[in-house]
């Protein structure tokens, strides 16, 4: 699995609040930053449990918790910027975890993107689905 370099991550994110803070604006730039913080792996090297996640998410449920599928808001702002309810996020089960656990795919439905999360939000890779 693939991760983008940590400083990247941080320094796009210490941008975006930088210019909150002191009431600037946020340019394409700084807004392309955070995509170009996420990165892919490959569907064949997800964990089995986010196959069987991104299968129920295929068929529209039952999930195994009531927070899935809710409104995920990328407060990180990790992933793309979008309008708030665009992205949604489903566990992916840890074994042997007593909770949710830290994995989680977050979808985004107009592009039908499907991002896969180990770390709970820190790092987010783009599922490839073509190897």
């Amino acid at each position: 699995m693939r991760f983008p370099p940590r400083a990247t991550r941080i320094g796009a994110a210490a941008a975006l609040l930088s210019a909150l803070l002191v009431g600037g604006t946020v340019s394409a730039t700084t807004a392309d930053a955070a995509a170009d913080s996420v990165g892919s792996i490959c569907y064949n090297d997800l964990p089995s449990q986010a196959h069987d996640t991104l299968d129920l998410i295929a068929q529209g449920g039952p999930y195994p918790y009531s927070q899935d599928g809710t409104v995920f808001s990328n407060r990180e702002g990790v992933l793309p910027s979008q309008s708030y309810g665009y992205y949604h996020e489903y566990t992916v089960v840890t074994p042997g975890s007593p909770t949710r656990g830290a994995r989680r795919i977050v979808t985004g439905e107009q592009s039908q993107e499907d991002y896969y999360t180990a770390d709970h939000y820190a790092t987010f890779d783009l599922v490839d689905f073509s190897c």
